[in-house]
């Protein structure tokens, strides 16, 4: 990197304007030059007309003081004695590039979303001069971005990002025992923030919440089981695959375009079909009754349940998945009725019984199961042939190797007859199940849901169904994206306070992709943030002649890319940050 100039005549005057270029040299040897850092026009002249004056803060006063800036191969002007000040522009250097560009767009969301509004009157500074939204907002920034440990933000995350600049703190901002006492206060405003998170999306993209997708996922702790009976922290069923873990039960409602609504902490050992009631009388509770659908997957409504929503006043409506146990009951009935194309690829079949409607549904997916089934087959298959062939010292170890290929391949299992002789004899043999793998056949890629929605087009309740995705992808988000999961914490508060700092920052990913969904659709907030990402800012330090150093902290100039999704979101740039001029002598850092 070097310093340029360029010389520009401006209303019959000359101006020197100066910039940061980098030079690359390209495959065919030829030099490529980008501006990295525009620092604007330094006077080289006398006449009053050319000065550029400018508004720097200087660090011996504390004060804000005006500026004009002159080479300092020149002299200074006379009338420029007092505010004029000569730059030593060959000893330019460069100090502290980090990164600015997530920390700007993350920070931007934030602040549509009013959360420095809402945070503002409820985490007042503390007397120690502890500024507990800034911690806050470090935080949730901080999990959207890089997540991590609080210890990593406090090492490593912060001193190479901009929040700082941003917010206009120090490192003090970050110390640790700050950010563990921040966690403490949070939880208590979980409900107040739903509402205002509610409304703040509904001004923005006119949200709506009369569908309602409902789920519920585990995330787990690498930690010793907790002593305290009373401590959300229980070993039960894991959606993660580590049953070795104690975990914590979370339940999600989100709108099918992926606005939370609202979440609960359960305790790990909840049952699914446990929760749904009690989450019905929150979000009633909150926000009052309405027409509502909720739509769940199978094993989390009870008979019991959809029965008060079907009697209820107003009548709650659901659409669920059913296990295709209950199509052995609805066979008959169901193979006398026409199949009716919805779209593409996709058939139903309407069945009214008892107020409710049971559809079930067949599309390409049954290529899909069918090949997972064979292959799963043709593995298993390959593993007990492996078996009959060893020499196997007695029945006990050849039924600890038949149960770790049943762990292996349980949907392949339930299809192969195995016939174990008596000991002393361990030579076993196996055989499909023609009358399992018929029955298996005729419901892969077939679905069988109910509803109350009687009424309504089979299309109508199809498109319903699959917006459980948008939940799925909810999980994957905060677990994978968002990095929910280990979670570390000991305490229960800090553990709720762990996954709401997760939540809020979910949060934000899910405004910027309703952004966009409307200018670019194939694009994921994840790839927009690790493209903003690359702007960075540094510190550009000039020597002065009086013995001061001029700091001009700079981002770096926005590429093509850059440009082009600032505007389709119809985002601008801030200013770049006023100088600052240390005190002659200072070591600056």
């Amino acid at each position: 990197m070097y310093l340029r100039s360029n010389r520009r005549i401006k209303d019959g005057k000359e101006h020197r304007y100066w910039n940061i270029v980098e030079s690359k040299r390209c495959a065919g040897g030829k030099v490529v030059q980008r501006q990295v850092l525009y620092l604007g026009e330094i006077n080289d002249s006398q006449r009053q007309a050319w000065w550029r004056v400018i508004e720097a803060f200087d660090e011996q006063s504390q004060q804000r003081t005006q500026l004009a800036l002159f080479p300092a191969e020149g002299e200074l002007p006379e009338h420029a004695k007092g505010y004029g000040v000569q730059v030593r522009l060959e000893a330019m250097e460069l100090h502290r590039p980090r990164q600015w560009g997530a920390c700007w767009l993350a920070c931007h969301l934030y602040e549509e979303l009013l959360l420095d509004q809402f945070w503002a009157t409820r985490l007042p500074d503390s007397r120690q001069g502890s500024c507990w939204r800034h911690i806050l907002q470090t935080l949730i920034c901080y999990r959207l971005i890089d997540p991590g440990s609080e210890w990593r933000l406090q090492r490593l995350w912060f001193e190479n990002t901009a929040m700082g600049d941003l917010l206009g703190e120090d490192y003090s901002l970050v110390e640790k025992n700050a950010l563990y006492r921040c966690l403490d206060k949070v939880v208590e405003h979980k409900r107040a923030l739903f509402d205002h998170l509610r409304e703040r999306w509904q001004d923005l993209f006119r949200a709506k919440f009369d569908i309602l997708l409902y789920d519920l996922t585990s995330t787990y702790f690498e930690s010793d089981p907790p002593k305290d009976s009373r401590d959300k922290r229980r070993f039960g069923y894991s959606r993660d695959k580590r049953g070795d873990c104690v975990q914590v039960v979370i339940a999600l409602v989100v709108s099918p375009e992926g606005f939370p609504l609202a979440y609960e902490v359960l305790p790990g050992n909840t049952s699914d079909k446990t929760t749904l009631k009690e989450f019905l009388h929150k979000i009633e509770t909150q926000y009052g009754k309405a027409e509502r659908i909720w739509v769940m997957d199978r094993g989390i409504p009870t008979e019991e349940v959809l029965s008060e929503m079907r009697q209820s006043d107003p009548p709650v409506y659901y659409l669920v998945g059913t296990p295709k146990g209950r199509l052995s009951q609805l066979e008959q009935k169901l193979l006398s009725l026409p199949w009716q194309a919805v779209r593409p690829g996709v058939k139903v079949k309407l069945l009214p019984q008892h107020q409710e409607l049971y559809v079930a549904e067949s599309h390409d997916r049954i290529n899909k199961e069918r090949a997972m089934r064979r292959r799963q087959t043709k593995a298993l298959v390959k593993r007990l042939k492996q078996l009959q062939a060893m020499k196997l010292s007695s029945t006990q170890t050849l039924l600890l190797k038949l149960g770790a290929a049943k762990g292996q391949y349980p949907a392949a299992w339930r299809l192969i007859d195995i016939t174990i002789p008596e000991p002393p004899n361990i030579r076993f043999s196996f055989r499909l199940n023609r009358q399992k793998l018929r029955a298996v056949r005729r419901r892969e890629g077939r679905y069988l849901l109910r509803s109350n929605l009687c009424g309504k087009e089979p299309a109508f309740l199809w498109q319903f169904y699959i917006q459980l995705v948008e939940i799925e992808a909810a999980f994957k988000d905060l677990k994978d994206d968002l990095k929910l999961r280990p979670i570390y914490h000991q305490l229960q508060s800090r553990i709720e306070a762990h996954i709401f700092v997760a939540f809020i920052a979910y949060c934000l990913q899910v405004t910027l992709r309703a952004r966009l969904r409307l200018v670019a659709g194939g694009l994921t907030a994840r790839a927009v943030l690790d493209k903003f990402a690359a702007i960075q800012m540094l510190d550009v330090k000039f020597p002065t002649t009086d013995g001061r150093t001029l700091i001009l902290s700079r981002y770096t100039e926005p590429n093509t890319d850059h440009k082009i999704l600032l505007e389709q979101l119809k985002l601008t740039l801030p200013p770049q940050p006023p100088p600052r001029i240390s005190a002659a002598g200072e070591l600056m850092h």
